[in-house]
C-alpha cells in the first residue's frame, strides 16, 4: 500500500485546512486508517484514527471537537478536517495504515506510512 499526503499549508489561528491521503491498492477497506504528526524536536504522536467502515472514529484528547477525520473506502481516500486551528498544531502530518479492524494510537502498529504533508499554524 503506497500512501500518499495532499493539503498541507500555511494558516492564520483559527483557519481550517482539510488533509487527503489517497491509498494505492484494492485493500484499502481492510486497513485502519490514521494520522500522526510529528513538530520539529518532538517525537511523532497519534492525532486521529478511524476504523475500517468509518463508523468508529477517535482522537487524540489534544484535537477533539475541532479535528474530523474519515473515509472514503470508494476512493481509497482518507481525509482529516482540522478546524479551530492553533499554533501548537504546528507539525509535519502523516497518514498512516494499520492491518485489520483495530485501535491503536501506537505508531508502531501501523505498518504503512505516507511521506508526510506540513501544516504551518501562525498566530
Amino acid at each position: 500500500v503506497q500512501l500518499v499526503e495532499s493539503g498541507g499549508g500555511l494558516v492564520q489561528a483559527g483557519g481550517s485546512l482539510r488533509l487527503s491521503c489517497a491509498a494505492s491498492g484494492r485493500t484499502f477497506s481492510t486497513y485502519t486508517m490514521g494520522w500522526f504528526r510529528q513538530a520539529p524536536g518532538k517525537e511523532r504522536e497519534f492525532v486521529a484514527a478511524v476504523k475500517l467502515r468509518g463508523t468508529n472514529t477517535y482522537y487524540a484528547d489534544s484535537v477533539k471537537g475541532r479535528f474530523t477525520i474519515s473515509r472514503d473506502n470508494a476512493k481509497n481516500t482518507v481525509y482529516l478536517q482540522m478546524n479551530s486551528l492553533k499554533p501548537e498544531d504546528t507539525a509535519l502530518y502523516y497518514c498512516a495504515a494499520a492491518a485489520g479492524n483495530i485501535y491503536s494510537t501506537d505508531y508502531r502498529h501501523y505498518i504503512y506510512w505516507g511521506q508526510g504533508t506540513q501544516v504551518t499554524v501562525t498566530s
